[in-house]
């Protein structure tokens, strides 16, 4: 059992798992695969381990990395391992038939698994900044807020691209419409449907015959009555 990081000095989180139904010494070979260690390089150990006890022990550091983070409103980003340990539980004891009617005993080991995450330092903040800054890569939260920076660009661009209904309409009624001789004889279409029916094509051509037929006779000086003619 490890006592060196005092919580009550030093920010960071705690978590234990009690009676794992896992022995002790197994425990131990991944624990020591991410003891100081960052956080996401102990997820990404556990994640890709092969032993049966890095399921369980992924499930102990994000309980203690969530106590972290809600109970003392930490940066998940700056945390690490700081302490991981596993204690020796109770031992249930079961049995087994073996040959000739006699039984052996089974001994079903147990452990208390304890995981504490704690705050990185500024000195450690620095060189691990300095290093990703080197590699050309960047810190989970620094590419979340470059990913939501992207979106907010690109979701404004694509507003300013739509253009609005009013503002269709509003264009075409200011639009000229020309002179109001020139639309005198155009055909008004339905107040209902505002298509130009048939009907309307052929009441408006009628109309221009009639107009043209009345403006040849008026023009024309034979066209008076037949009597004063004769």
């Amino acid at each position: 059992m490890s006592g060196l990081i005092n919580l009550d000095v030093i920010a960071g989180a705690k978590a234990t798992h009690k009676y794992a139904r896992l022995s002790a010494s197994k425990a131990r070979v991944v624990l020591n695969l991410i003891r100081d260690e960052d956080l996401a390089l102990a997820r990404d150990r556990l994640r890709f381990c092969e032993r049966g006890a890095a399921e369980v022990l992924s499930k102990v550091l994000e309980s203690a990395v969530a106590n972290a983070t809600n109970n003392e409103q930490l940066d998940a980003d700056e945390l690490y391992v700081a302490e991981c340990w596993a204690d020796e539980g109770p031992v249930l004891k079961r049995w087994r038939p073996r040959a000739r009617g006699r039984a052996t005993r089974i001994f079903k080991q147990t452990s208390h698994i304890t995981v504490i995450v704690a705050q990185l330092s500024p000195e450690e903040l620095e060189m691990r900044e300095a290093r990703l800054a080197a590699s050309g890569s960047q810190t989970a939260a620094a590419a979340r807020a470059a990913r939501v920076a992207a979106s907010r660009a690109a979701t404004d661009t694509d507003e300013a691209d739509e253009v609005a209904p009013e503002d269709i309409d509003a264009a075409a009624d200011e639009a000229p419409t020309g002179d109001a001789e020139e639309q005198g004889d155009a055909v008004e279409p339905d107040d209902e449907s505002g298509d130009i029916t048939a009907a309307a094509v052929a009441e408006a051509a009628a109309a221009d015959e009639n107009d043209e037929t009345s403006g040849d006779d008026a023009a024309d000086p034979t066209a008076a009555d037949p009597e004063e003619r004769n």
